[in-house]
């Protein structure tokens, strides 16, 4: 099965996390205008942003973004 990323699910975590995206940017020492933008849709994260963010919020990197479904038409 082949997926593509959808919906960024971080304001969702931060939410159930009871963390500010100013807060995380402070924890990860980033900018807050590059957790903005990932909150956004703006920018995608990087894998290995995506592993801090999960790690300091508590989740798995899975659950930061909707996973949609992509139909392959593989030739038999």
């Amino acid at each position: 099965m082949k997926y593509e990323l959808g919906r960024c699910l971080l304001s969702e975590r931060l939410l159930e996390s009871n963390m500010t995206a100013s807060e995380l940017a402070r924890t990860l020492l980033y900018k807050p205008e590059r957790i903005t933008d990932f909150v956004e849709n703006k920018r995608i994260m990087p894998l290995k942003s995506a592993i801090s963010i999960a790690d300091t919020l508590g989740c798995d990197v899975n659950d930061l973004y909707e996973l949609v479904t992509i139909e392959s038409n593989v030739l038999n």
